[in-house]
Formats: C-alpha cells, sequence, structure tokens
C-alpha cells in the first residue's frame, strides 16, 4: 500500500521534498505593495456552504516532533491558522495563544533578510489597532479560529514565491536532532536515516480523526517498542518516503474520497480515468449514477473491455483504501488492489445479485447506492459500525460472500417493517437475496428476482402461503386492523408448522364470503403451494430459512399485483 502510494505522489508530481506541502488556506490579509492593511479576502469558492479555501502546493510544514521538541516555541512559517496568526477566537488575553503568536511573528522577522516585505508584515501583526481590525472582518465572515491565513501582498503571494525555500531548508536544519543510524527504509528499501515521526495525514476529522491530522505509522506504547526503537523508527522510513506517502494519501483524501457512514473510502487508477467510466462511481449512486442506470453503464464498459474497444481500460490497474480516524491515529480497515476488468466484472455481479422485482410487481427495482444498501440493515445510518461497512464495501468491490451479520440485521429490520405494515424496502430485500446466491452452499437454490414457484426450499413457499393469506383475508373483510400478518408473522416466519396449518384451516371462512369465481381461484392457489411444501412443513426455521420465508412473502405478493387481469379473467371464466 505505502509502495503505491508513493509511485502515485511521484506520478502525479506531488510535493514530497521534506519541509514542503500541499495545503488549503481559506482566508488572506490583502495588504498593498508597501504592506499596509486593505482589507480580509477569502479565498477559493466563497459560494460553497464549505470552502475549503485555494490550494497551495508548496507550503512551509514541519512535523508534530518538529515543533514540540526544543525549549523554544514553534510554528509554521508564512501560514498558520485564525487563532495563531491574529489571535483570533480566543483573544489576546490568552498566554498559549499569545506564544504562538510571537513565534509566528518571529519567523517572519528573521525571514525579512530574504524577503523584506516580512518584516513589515510582522510589525503589522504586532499592531493591536491592526489585529482589531482583521478580526472584526473575519467576524462578519463568520471565519472559524482553526482556518488557515496567510498573506496577500499587492497582487501576490509570498507563499508563491520560492525566494524564502533555500532558507526554510537551512531553518529546518537546525531543528534536527542528533542523527540515528541508517537502517532500511520499508518502502524505497534503501539505507537511509529513519523518520522518527511522519507527517499527519489529515481529512479525518468527520470518521473519528483530529483537525489537525492522525499518524498511519507510529509507536507510542513500551509492548511495541522492540529492540529500543521508538516512535516511528520502529518502522523504519526514510524522510522522503514519509513525505511522499503523506503527500499522496492527503491528496487523494482531500480529491478522491468518499465519506460511507462512519469510514472514508479512497480509490485511484493506475491511469487516470473518467468519472464515466468509472465502476466504483456506479456502485456508489446506483441507479442514480446518470441517465442509464448503473447496471447497465457497468455492463457495457465490461463488454467494451472484453470485445478489445477498450484495450486502456483492459489494462488498467485499481487501488482502493478504506480509512477512519481513532485517538489521533489512522485505521486502514481495508486495501485492495487488482485488474480494471475484474473490478467492472464484480460490481456488475453486485447489482445483478441485488436485482428484485418492484414492490408493485411492474418492473425491477432501481439499483440501490451502496449506502442505501448499508442502511437497509439499521435504522438509522449513524448506527452503522465502521468494521461492518469495511467488510460489505470489500463483498461488493471482491465479490466476497455477504457476512451472516448483514443477513441477521436485514430479516430484523424486514419483520418490523412487514408487521407494521410498512413499504418494503427494495434494498433489504434484494441484500438478503444476494446473501444466498453469494453463499457458498447456495443455500438459496434458484432465486430470482421475481417469484419462482418452482424453488426447492419449503421455507420458501411458506412464505408465499402467507402472502396469499393475507391477501384473501383482505379480499373478504378488507382492513380488520390487526390482520393474519399483524398477528401471525412473526410466529409462521419462525415455526411455521405451528401456525399456516390452522391458517390455511381458518381461510375457508374467508372463502366463503367471497364470489365462487374468487373463491375459486384463492383456494387453487392455496392448492398449489401446499402442494410444493407437500409433507414437508418445517417445524422451526434457521435465520437463513426465515430470510427465504421473507423472500417468499414479498416475491409472491409482488406477482398477484401484476396478475390482477389474470385473476380477473380467470374468475370470470369460473
Amino acid at each position: 500500500m505505502l509502495e503505491q502510494l508513493v509511485k502515485y505522489a511521484k506520478e502525479h508530481g506531488l510535493e514530497t521534498e521534506p519541509g514542503f506541502a500541499a495545503k488549503d488556506v481559506r482566508w488572506a490579509i490583502v495588504c498593498d505593495k508597501n504592506v499596509k492593511f486593505l482589507d480580509v479576502l477569502e479565498l477559493g469558492d466563497a459560494s460553497l456552504k464549505r470552502n475549503p479555501g485555494q490550494t497551495f502546493p508548496r507550503c512551509p510544514d514541519l512535523t508534530q516532533s518538529e515543533l514540540v521538541s526544543g525549549k523554544d516555541t514553534r510554528r509554521h512559517f508564512l501560514i498558520d491558522t485564525l487563532d495563531v496568526v491574529i489571535l483570533y477566537g480566543k483573544g489576546p488575553k490568552d498566554k498559549k495563544a499569545i506564544t504562538k503568536h510571537k513565534a509566528f511573528v518571529k519567523l517572519l522577522k528573521n525571514a525579512s533578510k530574504v524577503i523584506s516585505e516580512l518584516g513589515k508584515a510582522a510589525s503589522l501583526l504586532e499592531d493591536n489597532s491592526i489585529l482589531a481590525q482583521i478580526r472584526q472582518r473575519l467576524e462578519e465572515h463568520k471565519a472559524n479560529p482553526s482556518e488557515k491565513i496567510t498573506f496577500k501582498m499587492g497582487d501576490s503571494f509570498p507563499l508563491e514565491s520560492d525566494t524564502w525555500h533555500d532558507w526554510w531548508k537551512e531553518y529546518r536544519q537546525g531543528l534536527k536532532k542528533e542523527a540515528l543510524q541508517p537502517m532500511r527504509c520499508l518502502i524505497s528499501g534503501e539505507l537511509a536515516e529513519p523518520e522518527e515521526t511522519h507527517p499527519k495525514i489529515k481529512g479525518l476529522a468527520n470518521v473519528g480523526g483530529r483537525g489537525p491530522g492522525d499518524a498511519l505509522i507510529s509507536f507510542d506504547k513500551d509492548a511495541f517498542k522492540s529492540y529500543g526503537l521508538e516512535q516511528s523508527t520502529n518502522a523504519a522510513v526514510s524522510e522522503n518516503s514519509a513525505y511522499a506517502y503523506s503527500s499522496a494519501l492527503n491528496e487523494l483524501i482531500r480529491k478522491h474520497s468518499r465519506k460511507i457512514a462512519g469510514t472514508k473510502v479512497v480509490h485511484w487508477f493506475k491511469e487516470g480515468i473518467k468519472q464515466e467510466d468509472d465502476p466504483l462511481y456506479f456502485l456508489e449512486t446506483g441507479a442514480e449514477a446518470q441517465e442509464l442506470d448503473a447496471q447497465h453503464q457497468a455492463k457495457e464498459r465490461l463488454r467494451s473491455i472484453e470485445s478489445g474497444k477498450r484495450p486502456d481500460l483492459g489494462q488498467n490497474y485499481y487501488y482502493g483504501i478504506t480509512l477512519s480516524g481513532a485517538s489521533g491515529r489512522v485505521m486502514v480497515r481495508d486495501w485492495m488492489e487488482g485488474q480494471f476488468k475484474e473490478l467492472v466484472g464484480n460490481i456488475v455481479r453486485w447489482f445483478d445479485d441485488l436485482s428484485i422485482v418492484h414492490r408493485e410487481g411492474n418492473s425491477y427495482a432501481p439499483e440501490p447506492k451502496f449506502l442505501a444498501v448499508l442502511g437497509a440493515t439499521v435504522r438509522e445510518l449513524d448506527d452503522l459500525p465502521a468494521p461492518f461497512v469495511s467488510k460489505m464495501w470489500r463483498v461488493a468491490v471482491r465479490n466476497e460472500p455477504i457476512p451472516q451479520a448483514a443477513l441477521a440485521k436485514a430479516l430484523s429490520r424486514t419483520k418490523v417493517g412487514i408487521i407494521k405494515d410498512e413499504t418494503f424496502n427494495h434494498a433489504r430485500m434484494g441484500l438478503m437475496k444476494a446473501y444466498h446466491l453469494r453463499k457458498k452452499e447456495n443455500s438459496g437454490g434458484d432465486l430470482k428476482p421475481y417469484l419462482n414457484e418452482e424453488h426447492p426450499n419449503p421455507a420458501y413457499h411458506c412464505g408465499r402461503l402467507m402472502a396469499v393469506l393475507a391477501r384473501l383475508q383482505n379480499a373478504a373483510l378488507g382492513d380488520v386492523g390487526a390482520g393474519v400478518v399483524q398477528r401471525y408473522y412473526a410466529a409462521a416466519s419462525a415455526t411455521p408448522a405451528l401456525v399456516l396449518g390452522r391458517l390455511t384451516r381458518t381461510s375457508q371462512f374467508h372463502l366463503n364470503k367471497l364470489d365462487p369465481g374468487l373463491s375459486y381461484w384463492y383456494e387453487k392457489k392455496i392448492a398449489g403451494i401446499w402442494g410444493r411444501i407437500e409433507d414437508n412443513l418445517p417445524t422451526t426455521l434457521s435465520l437463513e430459512e426465515q430470510s427465504l420465508f421473507a423472500l417468499g412473502y414479498y416475491q409472491q405478493l409482488a406477482d398477484l399485483r401484476t396478475k390482477k387481469s389474470d385473476k380477473q379473467e380467470e374468475v370470470n371464466n369460473g
């Protein structure tokens, strides 16, 4: 994984030199050429609700170790947070903020020997009246103290100048501790001095991470300090490699990641592709992808690869990481890589396995978003645990069996919905069907998107029978409040032998209330289902059999809705 990240950084020309990093800056202190304060400017797209600001590709950067080591307080150069640069938020009475502010100003003064205007900028930040004006303008914009700010002098940003680069490199060299003994870098394989602390991975604050960033490689417990090695030297990585992988991962999280429940899913391709060719985009968006449905688009890409029309796709590779944060650490929950063709085929199979008849019975239900499939297992999306999300993402991308926990959750929500007479959730029914199709022994037999009257498992036909008996009661008595489903579905789906025989005998009273033709139609339908069950009426049903019961119930109801005209014709002929 780290090797691929380093390759990504090099191939995409990212900043990998130690001491430099790409950063997003939302605010700028605007001055004229003489460094007189004019106004505050919001960078980036101000119309966005969460405007990240403008990305500067080569900013001065210190590791956490460089910031905290030494007796004197240290800060970043030219760019820092609002609470540090102008004492915004906590105010000028906060001692820690004032100490950091002075450290930032001191750096500007020291660098004035290479850029004279920075000395004037330092004086500006020592003027309390000017600081008050800047703070007032930022308050009007409702700025956040943790957002970053820099200077704009005239028409240019000092950040974009290379005049300060050599001075900055020399400054960083003065912060170095005593050199460590060279070790073999785990990424490059070269002999190099190991980096004690690595640059932070940012962008995981909304999935358990910290705002300032989280460490991907670090050791702080005695149990992990093998051979007396501390911090990141226990997994030796050179400074150049550490900056390369962190630059790549930060770039990918910023530009090529999506939050799915409590995780961030990052993916990229060896050769860049357009969004309309990205099968993982189809997976995430479902039928909402474009005018064509996601499954159709994925099949089109697969056919174009197999026919040789798209060799660029056929020879491509994909890479994917599932991440979250925990107590300042990056949790790598999964890593995947493989051929593009394999990925497209797996996405096609995902949609095929999930396909289910529409609840109205007149067509297939639209392909669900990946998040909709996850949401089908819980009451609220916030209830989704990160390990489960990561596992299901792998199931979809790698065509793996669906865990039984997913089936159990979906079945539980299905039972609640049926008893409460809620609208059927297509993704939930499709997920239960997909579970059986992907199980090694294929316990679902011949499960199809629509009703299969030849299905070999009696549990499936028990569900069908329950659906017909429920419709029969409704036809005979209308809405009776707590009907046969509300009263008996839970028991019938777990112990059908105790319930279905009695319900079938009771149905005779309902048949007597119908017209002869309609009564004959229902009687024939019930007899046909019992013919499939025969003497194999189960005493109890396992979890998997209960899901087959639910699928039989659902598909039978959908089938009854599609065959109203057939039923009416048979009634008239009868």
